[in-house]
């Protein structure tokens, strides 16, 4: 069995939301907030672990960060409020939409 690996929102100190996948989101929360990664930080410090979710390796969190990214910062905001069920809901609805 491989390990758990996650999706995660961090939220910088100007209000935008960081989407990005671990093995350990809280060793890598702190590797943001001490300045090392992603230089999205560089203008704007990371300031909270908005969200996790787990998934079971990391190809599923890859595809869950994906999914993610494509949404808008109104979808991600209602993501970190209700959790995993705004996310399912919004790629049911997206599968379910012909191309």
């Amino acid at each position: 069995m491989s390990k758990p690996w996650f999706v995660y929102l961090v939220r910088a100190a100007n209000g935008a939301l960081y989407c990005g996948i671990s093995d350990d989101p809280a060793r890598r929360f702190e590797q943001h907030r001490s300045g090392k990664g992603a230089r999205f930080f560089h203008s704007s410090p990371a300031q909270a672990l908005a969200y996790v979710e787990p998934c079971a390796d990391k190809g599923e969190a890859l595809r869950r960060e994906r999914a993610i990214k494509q949404l808008n910062k109104g979808a991600k905001e209602r993501l970190v409020a209700n959790g995993i069920h705004a996310l399912d809901a919004f790629i049911s609805a997206r599968e379910a939409t012909p191309a």
